[in-house]
């Protein structure tokens, strides 16, 4: 049975934001709204703010965002100077009832044994007239008083957690409901090179859209992340028909990992296969959701061009006539002319920075 409700003394249940990978913001503001019923309050880059009715532990269900909180304050007004720091301690002094933010956490993250632990969390992008230190002592001084007495401050895996995020000119400050199992997730226990973030993976599902009785396919599967992420939404949609999950990769140890990270999470079809020549009968699959090897993966830009032109000559033979495929590339000019030889249209393109590179996550249609 789900943990959820009201703080018993009524008071209304505060905003909340979740952090993302930039560039997905509308894929995570898209599960909260249809997953959760959530209201979307505001988007910016790496953040969604929204509201609930009811505060429910579905919430740490989530699988596009990478953490969530309860909003204490929040501003797009900081002006990049010093001052900004006087501004952060009144604001995390005066702004927020933090007894309030704290009963509701616990409602979602009970106390485990022993004394109760906390940690202060502040993270800062782009150039301003203070350091991340400077902003962190202001942090710290705002939240003097706050902290029931006799918890312990611990750096790690501590049981409360405030963050204060500073980006450009905005900064939010909250209550962490979520652990390192959201962004990270338990079942990933090995990895491979350029191994693909779980919440990225999860995004690129979830704009394939998958439906019940379809067969998704992973051409170059490395890790198997996109694979794990399209078996848990199997899992919700096998009530109304079986999806069937397919992968593999040329490469003998990426299969091995794949079968090793995917035993936590359900069965798939895996093999190790030529990606330009799959083992796959024609017109056999529904998606296509894939992560191909960036041109730096593999030492040099030529050699991406047989490997997509390869590739999709395969992708075009196995995937029905109205089928969808996501991919995420670096040499994205590159995939939009092979694609667009064989009639696939674009639907939607997001950039993302992966592995420090700029790369585009693009949504393309097969015509029928």
């Amino acid at each position: 049975m789900s943990r959820s409700g009201r703080p018993t003394d009524d008071k209304p249940l505060p905003a909340l934001y979740a952090m993302t990978h930039g560039g997905l913001e509308s894929v995570a503001a898209d599960e909260i709204t249809r997953d959760l019923g959530g209201q979307v309050v505001k988007t910016a880059r790496g953040l969604v703010v929204f509201k609930l009715d009811t505060l429910t532990d579905k919430l740490l269900s989530l699988r596009t965002t990478e953490d969530v909180f309860l909003l204490a304050w929040g501003s797009d007004s900081l002006t990049y100077k010093s001052e900004d720091l006087e501004t952060l301690r009144n604001w995390t002094a005066r702004k927020p009832d933090w007894e309030h933010l704290f009963k509701l956490h616990h409602k979602l993250r009970p106390k485990t044994k022993g004394r109760p632990t906390y940690h202060i969390v502040c993270q800062m992008q782009g150039e301003h007239g203070f350091r991340r230190a400077d902003a962190r002592d202001a942090f710290v001084a705002g939240l003097e008083g706050k902290v029931p007495h006799g918890w312990h401050y611990n750096n790690e895996n501590a049981w409360l957690e405030m963050w204060l995020t500073i980006y450009s000119k905005t900064a939010v400050c909250g209550v962490r409901l979520s652990d390192r199992t959201m962004r990270h997730r338990t079942y990933k226990l090995d990895h491979v090179a350029a191994s693909l973030r779980p919440t990225v993976a999860a995004a690129m599902v979830r704009l394939a859209g998958i439906g019940p009785g379809m067969t998704v396919l992973d051409p170059m599967c490395g890790a198997g992340t996109i694979m794990a992420e399209a078996l848990y939404v199997a899992e919700q949609r096998s009530k109304a028909g079986r999806v069937r999950v397919v992968g593999g990769d040329l490469d003998p140890n990426a299969v091995f990992v794949t079968s090793q990270n995917l035993e936590q999470v359900g069965k798939a079809d895996l093999a190790r296969w030529d990606a330009t020549d799959l083992p796959l009968e024609t017109h056999s699959v529904d998606r296509i959701v894939s992560n191909p090897p960036f041109g730096k993966q593999l030492l040099s830009v030529e050699k991406i061009v047989p490997l997509y032109e390869g590739a999709a000559r395969e992708w075009d033979r196995v995937l029905r006539p109205g089928g969808r495929a996501v991919l995420l590339v670096l040499e994205h000019e590159l995939l939009k002319r092979t694609m667009k030889g064989y009639g696939w249209s674009l639907a939607r393109q997001t950039r993302i920075r992966m592995l420090g590179l700029p790369a585009v996550l693009s949504v393309w249609n097969k015509p029928f």
